[in-house]
């Protein structure tokens, strides 16, 4: 095999690879594709199962909600509510599958597989509601009060629970696609790392084929090579893959070779732009003389949806304060018996376009905290604009239960209600404006937030490059569903209790 270097994922261990077969066709499924359709079929089918259930759970209980234990002398067209509840349940998994609801390339992803839940339903329950009009049929008001909100809401807990398993197995290397990454060394090298951030996808990177004849990597990027771009169905046969993954900067009659090389294997082959961190709703395709271009739309700082963003945040923040109101009096005055000081921390920070705001949280360290900044720097465990240390000497007895449980975040909602800051954005930091230099700049775009996407991944335990890709994410791709899921995933990552100090 011309050009070929085979490399390991063990460094200086060739050997430990299996040997290549460039006589072999690809046409076949290779053990890789075996294997994933098994793994796949077998979460389908559990889906299918689980969203039969929660689906039958909801209307069960939308029935003896309405209509009590005997709903079978209720009648609708000459039907029983009970014949309807199975016949509705039938085309409401339907709906789930017509919707794409069961497609494997979403498992792990998050808002799409929940998108397509909620399209499903909301297309079935659509569907009911044009079809008893057209057919003068009348439906109990209160049974689909009861069934679709329920069935909606049951439907997504069970897509966040089974997301749970999912990510949790291929923790453990289980249920992933085998990837051979395809390009040239710099853009390979950025897709795998890419990739491997990743883990809810599921994409275990096996090594790559490098489009210059003889490329090598460097030690420090822990890829091997495999192969040339020639080698590539030979490759996949090798090492099991069920995926290739095509760097960008590949020319397009490559790709389209590859496509025919690999037709007929069930060896799925995707395409990365060189666009990222951009989330779906922004993205269309465009095909233009063949050539399907990426439409990115801009990202949105003004308008009615900020508008609804604002008046969202101001609502929920007067309500937290209204039902957590006795809870903020026992933390102060908690926080007052356990040190000397106020039970309020006041301090400065940078705010939308840069400019400031006082941003008020409960005391979490001694009053001389300030001053005794300067003698712990060099104990510092992060990077960047960031300063924190796990077992921080000024943190109170009090505080640190404060900051795992980010109890002493709750008084920034009076800054919600203020309009200094959102419920959900970027993190507002202590430091000055002239610090955000560059692509992290683009933080100021937006109002800061008490908790985003940085809280839900690590918290304390994120790196200062990690927390900005995750903030600018954030700020090019915020909507109103994206703020509800990261509320939603903010309090399992405060039960967790991870990475916070």
């Amino acid at each position: 095999m011309a050009g070929l270097a085979v490399g390991s994922r063990h460094a200086g261990d060739p050997s430990s690879e299996p040997p290549l077969d460039p006589g072999a066709h690809a046409a076949a499924p290779v053990a890789g594709v075996l294997r994933t359709r098994g793994w796949r079929l077998r979460w389908v089918v559990g889906l299918a199962a689980a969203d039969a259930v929660l689906v039958s759970t909801a209307l069960v209980v939308a029935v003896l909600v309405r209509f009590g234990t005997d709903p079978t002398d209720v009648a609708i067209g000459g039907l029983s509510y009970a014949f309807v509840a199975v016949a509705v349940a039938v085309c409401w998994c339907g709906s789930l599958a017509a919707a794409g609801a069961y497609a494997t390339r979403h498992l792990g992803t998050g808002p799409e597989e929940y998108k397509r839940v909620a399209v499903g339903t909301l297309r079935l329950w659509a569907a009911v509601a044009i079809g008893c009009y057209a057919a003068k049929l009348q439906v109990a008001r209160g049974w689909v009060i009861v069934a679709l909100p329920l069935g909606l809401v049951l439907l997504l807990a069970g897509r966040a629970l089974g997301r749970q398993i999912l990510v949790a197995a291929r923790s453990r290397g289980l249920s992933v696609h085998r990837v051979v990454v395809v390009g040239d060394r710099r853009a390979v090298v950025t897709l795998a790392a890419e990739l491997r951030r990743e883990r809810a996808a599921g994409f275990e990177v096996v090594g790559a084929c490098l489009a210059e004849p003889g490329g090598r990597f460097r030690e420090t990027d822990e890829l091997p090579v495999l192969g040339t771009l020639d080698d590539i169905p030979a490759v996949v046969r090798a090492y099991d893959a069920d995926t290739v993954a095509v760097a960008s900067a590949v020319p397009a009659e490559v790709v389209r070779r590859l496509s025919w090389a690999l037709e007929g294997s069930g060896v799925d082959l995707v395409v990365a732009p060189s666009v990222v961190d951009v989330a779906g709703p922004r993205v269309s395709v465009r095909p233009v003389a063949g050539l399907p271009l990426l439409h990115v739309d801009e990202p949105e700082f003004t308008g009615g949806k900020r508008l609804a963003k604002a008046v969202l945040d101001r609502v929920l923040a007067a309500l937290l304060l209204a039902l957590l109101s006795p809870v903020l009096l026992g933390v102060a005055l908690a926080v007052r018996l356990d040190s000397p000081g106020a039970a309020l921390f006041r301090q400065t920070r940078i705010g939308r376009e840069g400019s400031g705001f006082r941003v008020v949280k409960f005391r979490t360290m001694y009053v001389d905290a300030e001053a005794r900044l300067a003698e712990l720097a060099a104990r510092n465990e992060t990077d960047g604009l960031l300063f924190k240390i796990t077992e921080d000497p000024r943190v109170t007895r009090l505080g640190r239960v404060l900051r795992r449980t980010s109890i002493d975040e709750l008084p920034q909602l009076l800054n919600v209600l203020a309009g200094d800051m959102s419920l959900v954005g970027p993190r507002p930091l202590p430091v000055k404006d002239s610090d955000f230099i560059g692509d992290v700049r683009r933080r100021l775009l937006v109002r800061p937030g008490i908790t985003g996407l940085w809280q839900v991944n690590g918290r304390s335990g994120v790196s200062w490059d990690d927390a900005v890709r995750l903030d600018l994410y954030y700020v090019e791709n915020w909507s109103i569903a994206l703020d509800l899921m990261i509320l939603l995933r903010t309090v399992g990552a405060v039960l967790r209790g991870t990475g916070a100090y």
